[in-house]
């Protein structure tokens, strides 16, 4: 019998909370946590509140809370965390709920359900049962560590509790890291400690349940869709569903007028026949893997022996939508399984520890120096470790100020993409880096942008910086509805989009497939083309990298790292200085994560056919151009001259820059930006403006009150609506 304790003491600075990790262990039966030396942990009760933590496998907060007199598991369905949700994930959620709470039946105890704000109910719960301690596990994004700031505060504060529950901070450790603040920031420097994965925790046993409890009702699909949209207003809905659409099923229907059809959306009955079919593949398009823990492992075995073969069902389907998922080497691992692990349904060192061991299987108990011998074991192996590694840099920027800005989490799709928000008021601006790049640079413009009255946000884009690179097929319309997405779930507001090199690319597309998102487009040294009379465009069916464009990538890879310094001062060539020691060792850094060479793949694979002067068909007056005329990669005047005959209404200004003006020149380039954000620059702005003026002046000498509506005058139609109440 192993014991394992949980100290106390051990704590991250620059965090109220305190934290626990638990270390390898081979077997055990039991724990000891040690949450203080005065009382006697048997006789304490708990409220264990799962989030993204659903399965009894590997948890360290259950195993750590086995020894309590009470444990109260609990799921709180709290619209701010499943309105993050995609149909997907709530059809995953609602499985991994029912296999949970079966699961802690057989252990009678229970899984209780509660609808509302999380803290309120655990307010109510910890007052009814008497908790003396809530066990919450530990979390990156920006929203869900201010949820747990709420849930701590509330429990603090409250009149109606007598005492004040311990919160414990807890979180599955895939490496034995000492401090955070002193993680390596080069993946490259990371590996050299030689860190090993540390071993899964065996299921724990809760004590049995005795209290009658009112435990309350699993939702059916329908209702939980019902619950959601309860208070989240037409417009909201209305922006949610443009995350239903695809940008390549919008661009076709664009392009050739015709009429696709939005996916039916789901219903109880289909996901009942899922249930009815026993399949891994719970949702309606079948496409990702769910279930609870056993499924998973069910599946993930499956995975892991596919050069084997199978004369079982479940295993050839799992088998077939490998193959069909494997866009590009290792691909099929990050689809099927990403979803499962974002929900903590299984835990990443339980698929690393399954994988390493099913290798040693294969090789007579023994690793090769050489690689995996199994490209599904590479796969999964890789896929955990680079999310590992990128969840604790994404936790490192939340317990350290090592940055230029304080960076906030936000997860897309199951990956973690680091974003900067700047002011709390005036017209929100959306800054996007090109290709290589990150939100760092626009270092020198986020904040003197804010200072003149915008709220400024900056966002490194998916496979950059220390966002998350996953192994998916980089495309721009990829990246283009990361961006939608990211206004529509953090901005929550149209927004002034203004984009450099292929980032001006993104937003422009941005722009003309969601143009309610967005009340203009700045584009500094922007990518794209201009073709007269485009009419039609043909779509590549699917979007697969080749064995060249791997090597391609691995060749680019090699002589950036040896030429970075020269190639990023012909970008900067009135001021070469700016390609400075900070911006070369930020993109070295980024060189050396995993699944950048992925990334470099793109580059090979881009469909940039689609012309700039098709996106901003009607946008007239509500574009900008900020040309650095000593572009090394294009003709500038050639570009412009394109520009200017082929659209119309455009803003241009040339400056004596190169291919990053707004970091060659960022004082030009804020006093720009923030003159077109205000108006002053925009033609149609100023007629609009004008008109409310008179309008006030008139009905003020009448003393009216006045409630003036302004929709954004750079938005579709300059829509200006008047109410006036006497």
């Amino acid at each position: 019998m192993a014991l394992l304790s949980f100290s106390r003491s051990f704590t991250l600075l620059s965090s109220p909370f305190h934290f626990f990790s638990p270390r390898s262990i081979s077997r055990r039966r039991s724990f000891v946590c040690s949450l203080s030396a005065a009382t006697d942990v048997r006789s304490r009760s708990a409220v264990l509140w799962f989030k993204h933590d659903l399965r009894l496998d590997d948890h360290p907060a259950l195993s750590a809370a086995e020894t309590h007199r009470f444990v109260l598991p609990l799921y709180v369905f709290d619209r701010r965390i499943l309105s993050r949700y995609s149909d997907d994930m709530l059809e995953l959620l609602l499985f991994a709920l029912e296999d949970l709470r079966n699961s802690l039946k057989e252990q009678d105890s229970n899984l209780m359900i509660r609808y509302g704000c999380a803290e309120n109910v655990i307010k109510e719960l910890v007052k009814e049962v008497k908790a003396t301690d809530v066990f919450i596990e530990e979390e990156v994004e920006y929203e869900m560590r201010q949820l747990i700031g709420v849930v701590k505060k509330t429990l603090e504060t409250s009149s109606s509790l007598d005492w004040n529950p311990d919160i414990v901070m807890w979180r599955t450790p895939f490496y034995d890291v000492k401090n955070l603040k002193e993680l390596p920031a080069s993946y490259n420097d990371f590996k050299k400690q030689k860190l090993l994965p540390t071993s899964p925790l065996l299921p724990a046993t809760l004590p049995v349940v005795e209290t009658e409890l009112d435990w309350g009702p699993l939702p059916t699909f329908s209702d939980l869709k019902e619950f959601i949209k309860g208070k989240l207003g037409k417009s909201k809905e209305s922006w949610n569903l443009m995350k239903e659409m695809p940008a390549e099923v919008l661009l076709k229907e664009n392009l050739s007028k015709s009429s696709e059809t939005i996916p039916k959306s789901l219903n109880d009955k289909s996901i009942e026949q899922r249930r009815r079919d026993k399949s891994v593949f719970v949702t309606r398009k079948g496409d990702i893997v769910g279930g609870g823990t056993n499924t998973l492992l069910n599946a993930l075995a499956s995975y892991l022996r596919y050069l084997e073969g199978t004369a079982r069902d479940d295993w050839q389907e799992v088998h077939e939508r490998l193959r069909n998922a494997e866009t590009r080497e290792g691909a099929s691992f990050t689809s099927l399984f990403s979803p499962a692990l974002c929900l903590g349904i299984i835990s990443r060192r339980r698929v690393h520890y399954e994988a390493i061991k099913y290798e040693k299987e294969r090789n007579a108990g023994f690793l090769s120096p050489f690689g995996y011998s199994a490209a599904s074991v590479a796969a999964a192996a890789d896929a955990v470790c680079s999310m590992e590694w990128f969840w604790l840099l994404a936790l490192k920027s939340q317990v350290s100020n090592e940055g230029l800005y304080s960076i906030r989490i936000w997860r897309w799709r199951g990956h973690l993409i680091q974003y900067t928000v700047v002011g709390l008021e005036g017209p929100a601006i959306l800054l996007v880096h090109g290709f290589g790049a990150f939100l760092e640079h626009y270092r020198d413009n986020i904040n003197a942008i804010a200072e003149h009255g915008n709220h400024v946000w900056g966002i490194t884009l998916l496979g950059f910086g220390q966002s998350e690179k996953p192994n998916v097929v980089y495309t721009e319309l990829l990246w283009a509805e990361m961006l939608r997405d990211f206004i529509i779930e953090v901005v929550g507001e149209p927004v002034h989009l203004v984009g450099n090199s292929i980032g001006g690319y993104f937003v422009s597309i941005v722009a003309s497939l969601w143009p309610s998102l967005v009340k203009s487009v700045i584009l500094m040294n922007t990518a794209g083309n201009v073709i007269p009379e485009f009419s039609s465009h043909r779509f590549p069916s699917e979007r697969q990298t080749s064995a060249a464009a791997r090597l391609g990538a691995q060749l680019l890879l090699f002589y950036l790292r040896l030429n970075i310094r020269n190639t990023l001062k012909n970008f900067y060539p009135t001021k070469t200085n700016r390609a400075d020691d900070w911006l070369i060792n930020e993109m070295l850094r980024a060189s050396y994560d995993p699944g950048v060479t992925v990334v470099l793949e793109s580059i090979f694979s881009f469909d940039l056919s689609i012309p700039l002067n098709y996106l901003l068909e009607g946008y007239e007056e509500k574009v900008l151009i900020l040309q650095g005329m000593k572009d090394p990669l294009l003709d500038s005047k050639a570009k412009l001259a394109m520009l200017k005959e082929h659209c119309t209404g455009l803003a241009i200004r040339e400056l004596d820059a190169g291919h990053c003006p707004h970091d060659e020149q960022p004082q030009k380039v804020n006093s720009i930006i923030c003159e077109w954000s205000s108006g002053s620059l925009n033609p149609a702005y100023k007629i609009a403006k004008f008109e409310i003026e008179e309008s006030f002046i008139g009905l003020t000498s009448y003393r009216f009150n006045l409630k003036l509506t302004c929709q954004s005058v750079h938005d579709h139609g300059n829509v200006i609506a008047i109410s006036i109440s006497p």
